[in-house]
């Protein structure tokens, strides 16, 4: 391990306070941020995904972060490639690399070293998938995905359309899960000394009230000019349009719910989601879980680093 590139990683739930942490963990470890988000690379999209500002970022270099325009495909191929480039740069230059973020699939895949294989050409199953996508929605297929693969299909948004469909043209064209597959694309030797940390409240009802006063504080600061602007280029947005946060306001630019409504919408689209992360999490080893709470939690993280070998 004395080789390898050594890697913090701060996961967790929406709102439990990772970026944060990861800022002060930084600030103690001569360390820079590197996001673990799949909607903060995009430009313009930054209340709804928490973007943190300049003066959150307390001057720490942030990284994958704000740097691609929402028209753009964006993939976990894409961020595996374009993080491990950016971990070896951070630790040419003596600091400490810090992963921060709440997509499970891309801190699992880049500290797994899994393997992709170059995009293919669109298949017959994929053409036939997007017609019944059409024709029923994405309800069936949803469901199907469920009966097929329920460990992926758990971590997956019912209306993921890019995911549920990429799993489904997988097991109809291989007959192999998209559980089968990470598994035998995962190499024996990972390729950092990593230590993971989720941070997350000891109790469902802290979280979820700090889901709720996340989302009080984002219509404070404008989600809903964001979410407008996502909604008048969702042909183009096809990514944020599916996004927590942009589509539960969806009908009321429609005329068809109260804004009040939709709000309460998000905070509760916003807690399925994070016993979504939770369920991914809890999967990961060798994850020291902390707790917001705590008035020692930085102490506790950097004494879990330090006994690092």
């Amino acid at each position: 391990m004395a080789d390898k590139v050594k890697v913090l990683a701060v996961c967790g739930p929406t709102a439990s306070g990772k970026t944060a942490l990861a800022v002060q963990l930084a600030r103690q470890l001569n360390g820079e941020v590197a996001s673990a988000d799949s909607m903060q690379i995009y430009k313009g999209l930054s209340v709804g995904t928490a973007k943190p500002d300049h003066a959150e970022m307390c001057g720490i270099p942030h990284h994958l972060m704000d740097f691609l325009s929402p028209d753009q495909a964006f993939s976990v191929a894409d961020y595996v490639a374009q993080a491990g480039r950016i971990i070896e740069s951070i630790a040419r230059r003596g600091r400490v690399p810090i992963l921060a973020g709440g997509t499970g699939l891309y801190l699992s895949s880049l500290l797994d070293g899994v393997r992709f294989s170059p995009a293919k050409p669109v298949s017959e199953e994929r053409v036939l998938l997007q017609q019944e996508l059409e024709q029923n929605g994405i309800g069936p297929l949803y469901a199907e995905l469920c009966r097929i693969d329920p460990e992926y299909a758990a971590t997956l948004h019912p209306n993921n359309h890019v995911r549920v469909l990429r799993a489904l043209e997988l097991y109809r064209q291989t007959g192999k899960t998209m559980t089968q597959q990470r598994s035998e694309s995962v190499p024996a030797e990972r390729p950092y000394n990593a230590r993971v940390i989720c941070l997350c409240p000891r109790q469902r009802e802290m979280l979820y009230a700090r889901i709720d006063a996340r989302v009080d504080q984002m219509m404070a600061s404008g989600l809903l000019e964001e979410a407008r602007d996502v909604y008048e280029h969702r042909a183009l947005y096809k990514t944020a349009a599916q996004a927590i946060g942009y589509k539960e306001f969806f009908p009321y630019f429609e005329g068809a719910s109260e804004l009040e409504s939709c709000v309460l919408a998000l905070k509760q689209a916003t807690r399925n989601y994070a016993k979504r992360q939770l369920t991914w999490f809890r999967r990961m080893p060798d994850v020291l879980w902390l707790h917001p709470e705590d008035a020692d939690v930085l102490e506790q993280a950097l004494e879990y680093w330090n006994r690092m070998d």
